[in-house]
């Protein structure tokens, strides 16, 4: 038919936007201690750059989903890239913290609109025997975005300033807008999606801020209500989303299909240990070994670059192997990463520190793409948008959990005060406390990987 788009032209479009939006982001990573220096911004307060971002992606993105469910998945994809585009440009007349941490949170919210359209635009065109080929390809492509970003960042930092950082996506973002989307001539959402239920949405939302909020201000009295507030609205969600006729999130998914449920979990978990990861080691080599941010990005970019590399074999490879055999490895190897970054000291090689980060992706690199084809492999093709939103659902809470867990570690460890060579040794307790915690975390990991069962037969 005329109107319908080519797999290939679809693919290339997911393909650029799947590496614009981390480039961006993992060009901020480099820019915090810039920003730090001049906005004078505390330890803590640094740490909600790029959590402002996740909170308002995490608060959305069920939304985004069902909306798109509802008024079909290429709108909410083409209006997302534009607002990204309108909130990234905003950063450059930023002046202060509270300014920044705004323009952070439109472009968390814009971002969801793209998370949560992604998958399921890329399981609408491809058949399940060629869905895990591609969803590689599409991870690959995030991958090689982290890789990019410390050194478009680090570049565009040492020569225009942080704030060019978070303009880095912006060319092919733009390209995207104007050269990809009009070549896909076909909507896809639900012939029969129901009504939008407002009040989940506002509910959801609501649990999640008050949860990063809380986790952000622990370990005072304050933090402690906030998070504990946070957790009693997920869970009064969670038991107004089940039995509904029309919900934001259906979580009957998580009582009908194992492999689904334990798949989403392990997903949850796996971005909870691993997102902060390129955030510390930001800290660790531009802090305690004094490198320059285009240095500091030459690094960096050991782990993403493995992970890009290695992403769509692990993909080929859930097609024809079983996609929990291959991603319970994946786990096993990133756990041993992590420990041995929580061992990293200031006198500790470069070598070793790249070491580590190599082994933290070749681990992701076989637990994301198999895990993703498991989670869309698990349910029926009427429920791809559900299932699209849950996967970024589950990354974009885990990323958001990561960076939680570096807020708590530097309240306990460091407090509101700045980073200097007088706090160092603090922030060298926080970094070994952080990857510590991420490496625990993967135990849970394995045993959801290992407990899903067989993929092929449900």
């Amino acid at each position: 038919m005329a109107d319908e788009p080519t797999p290939r032209s679809v693919l290339i479009t997911l393909v650029a936007s799947s590496f614009a939006l981390p480039l961006m982001l993992s060009s901020v990573n480099v820019a915090l201690p810039s920003v730090a220096r001049d906005l004078h911004i505390d330890a803590v307060l640094l740490s909600w750059v790029q959590l402002s971002f996740l909170t308002a992606s995490a608060a959305t993105v069920l939304a985004f989903g069902r909306v798109a469910d509802l008024f079909g998945r290429k709108r909410v994809f083409t209006f997302g890239t534009v607002l990204l585009i309108l909130s990234s440009l905003l950063t450059v007349y930023v002046t202060d913290a509270p300014g920044l941490l705004l323009c952070r949170a439109f472009q968390g919210m814009s971002a969801a609109m793209i998370y949560s359209t992604q998958i399921a635009i890329l399981s609408s065109v491809y058949p399940p025997e060629q869905r895990g080929q591609a969803i590689g390809i599409l991870v690959s492509a995030v991958y090689f975005g982290l890789t990019g970003g410390p050194l478009v960042g680090g570049w565009l930092i040492e020569h225009f300033g942080w704030r060019a950082a978070f303009l880095s996506h912006l060319p092919l973002t733009i390209a995207i807008l104007f050269l990809g989307i009009p070549r896909f001539r076909k909507e896809w959402k639900v012939e029969d999606p129901g009504r939008f239920d407002f009040a989940g949405a506002a509910l959801y939302a609501a649990a999640i801020v008050c949860l990063m909020w809380g986790a952000g201000n622990l370990p005072a009295p304050v933090g402690v209500f906030g998070f504990a507030v946070g957790i009693f609205g997920m869970v009064y969600f969670f038991r107004h989303q089940r039995g509904r006729v029309d919900p934001i999130f259906d979580v009957s998914l998580f009582y009908t299909h194992r492999v689904f449920a334990l798949s989403s979990l392990a997903s949850l978990l796996m971005y909870a240990t691993t997102y902060s990861t390129l955030v510390l080691v930001s800290l660790y080599l531009q802090y305690l070994k004094g490198l320059a941010p285009t240095q500091a990005g030459l690094v960096m970019l050991a782990q993403p670059l493995m992970s890009a590399m290695l992403s769509p074999l692990a993909g080929r490879l859930s097609d024809r192997i079983e996609p929990r055999v291959i991603a319970t490895w994946g786990i096993a190897t990133t756990a041993v990463g992590l420990f041995m970054l929580s061992r990293l000291q200031p006198e500790s090689s470069l070598a070793i520190a790249v070491v580590c980060l190599l082994t933290t992706g070749l681990g992701f690199s076989l637990f994301s793409s198999p895990n993703v084809n498991a989670i869309m492999s698990g349910v029926d093709k009427r429920l791809y948008g559900t299932a699209g939103a849950v996967v970024a659902t589950m990354r974009v809470l885990g990323q958001l959990g990561s960076m939680g867990l570096v807020a708590i570690s530097f309240g306990l460890t460091m407090g509101r005060v700045q980073i200097t060579p007088a706090t160092y040794p603090a922030l060298n307790l926080t970094l070994h406390l952080s990857f510590l915690i991420a490496a625990v975390l993967c135990v849970p990991a394995i045993f959801c990987s290992l407990a899903r069962g067989r993929m092929r037969l449900v």
